[in-house]
């Protein structure tokens, strides 16, 4: 797992380590301070993001309390004004108690709603069971990736599913889906079942000439307008951005939209695979809250440990050709991986102890052998290197451009909109090369490189 490898080796850094991200166990297994920009200001907590989380909701709290109570005070001093400022004997302590309102400093009250807001509609029908999986291989060119695979989904079924990259996870996920027909054994799914699959090729499928609105205009032709805006509202899009086209979206934009088109249709099973790749963490977390009262079943792919600890309550792994029971915590799962790449590595270690020289020509040619194979990773991963310092500075060429003030003239309005969808781009090519480096240097570590 990338994410886990790149979480071990910064925990191994000396240097001082700056970071953004949106993964909550992330954040708090790496970092021991947190940034917080909010209002043009910059504040620093001590601790990890659990921490920060802790503080924040004291703070706030005491906030609203403070303002509560400032503004209990401004209503009785209000009260009094207007009571006693036209009688003779009471006019000069309105009058202070009106110029006491005036130099008070104001306590803001402490506004912390997220923009999301939504939740799953119950599915029209939940039949038991909703699919079933007998003895099912699944894989390309009539090539297993998994086999054997036994699987009953039932309604209020929660399952996540862990496994190394490459290990068959999404493939279990499209044999589910029915993108995949098996290979061998049976898929069986019931009459009325409605799955709801959210996987990143989806993003691509949006016609980005169509706005949010019309998206879901062609979902639900005879729904009024206005209900159509209140939903996607719920999702972030509001007034005139459920009206924008797709195509200058960023990642996080089309991710959302991608589930508001699934929630939309009342799924009983959902199928998702990597559903936070490129969602913040307010969307995370509304995910999050939204997925614990579905319910229908659901099984999730996911790099984010948050969202899978706290929706699921079932783990598979998928590793070697088979899917298992992981009878293990969650948080025992790092540990795991660590010992399956140490085995791995071990198995292709040979033993030099009493060789003869045959063995030793044997061993040596087998060393030239791996030298050569793992000299595609080592330039994979300088292939992604390089990608990312060009799509750095490609980014930070068109940063520099959109800051010239003189753009934002409605007679270059078509070439401010053309930098704007050409920096989206660049940002959603950055984030996959960004990912592709992180799953190239793990196959190299664990190829031994």
């Amino acid at each position: 797992d990338a994410v886990i490898w790149l979480e071990t080796w910064l925990k191994q850094y000396r240097g001082t380590l700056l970071l953004i991200s949106h993964d909550r166990d992330f954040l708090d297994s790496v970092c021991d301070h947190i940034l917080h920009i909010e209002h043009e200001q910059a504040t620093l907590y001590g601790g990890n993001y659990s921490a920060f989380e802790r503080v924040r909701a004291e703070q706030l709290a005491n906030q609203q309390a403070a303002y509560e109570k400032q503004q209990r005070e401004i209503a009785h001093m209000h009260s009094f004004v207007e009571r006693f400022r036209a009688k003779a004997t009471k006019a000069r302590q309105a009058q202070s108690r009106l110029k006491a309102l005036e130099r008070m400093e104001q306590i803001a009250p402490a506004h912390v709603d997220s923009p999301f807001h939504f939740a799953f509609r119950a599915p029209a029908k939940n039949p038991h069971p909703l699919l079933s999986l007998d003895a099912c291989a699944a894989g390309y060119d009539n090539q297993a990736i998994i086999d054997r695979v036994r699987l009953v989904l039932n309604p209020g079924d929660r399952v996540g599913l862990l496994g190394p990259n490459g290990a068959g996870k999404s493939t279990l996920i499209k044999l589910l889906a029915g993108s995949l027909v098996p290979l061998r054994g049976e898929r069986s799914e019931a009459k009325h079942l409605a799955i709801g699959y959210f996987a990143q090729h989806q993003l691509e499928q949006l016609q980005p000439a169509h706005s949010p609105l019309q998206h879901l205009q062609q979902l639900d032709p005879v729904a009024s307008e206005q209900a159509l805006r209140d939903y996607l509202g719920g999702y972030g899009f509001n007034s005139d951005k459920a009206l924008e086209p797709v195509a200058p979206f960023s990642g996080g934009e089309k991710s959302r939209l991608v589930l508001a088109l699934l929630v939309y249709q009342r799924p009983n099973l959902l199928l998702l695979d990597e559903p936070t790749n490129h969602l913040d963490l307010e969307m995370r977390q509304a995910l999050a809250t939204a997925l614990q009262s579905f319910e229908g079943a659901m099984v999730i792919v996911s790099h984010d440990r948050h969202l899978l600890r706290v929706t699921c309550d079932r783990l598979l792994l998928v590793h070697g050709g088979r899917v298992d029971e992981f009878d293990q915590e969650l948080d025992d799962y790092p540990a795991w991986l660590n010992s399956h790449a140490r085995a791995t590595r071990a198995a292709a270690q040979p033993t030099t102890e009493g060789d003869t020289a045959e063995q030793r020509r044997e061993r040596k040619r087998q060393e030239a052998e791996r030298r050569k194979q793992l000299q595609p990773l080592k330039q994979a991963v300088s292939r992604c290197e390089a990608e990312i310092d060009r799509l750095q500075a490609q980014q930070a060429e068109l940063e520099r451009q959109l800051a010239d003030t003189a753009l934002y003239v409605a007679e270059r309005k078509d070439e401010l909109q053309g930098l704007l969808r050409e920096k989206s781009t660049v940002d959603n090519t950055l984030e996959n090369a960004e990912l592709a480096w992180m799953e190239a240097a793990e196959a190299l570590q664990n190829a031994g490189g």
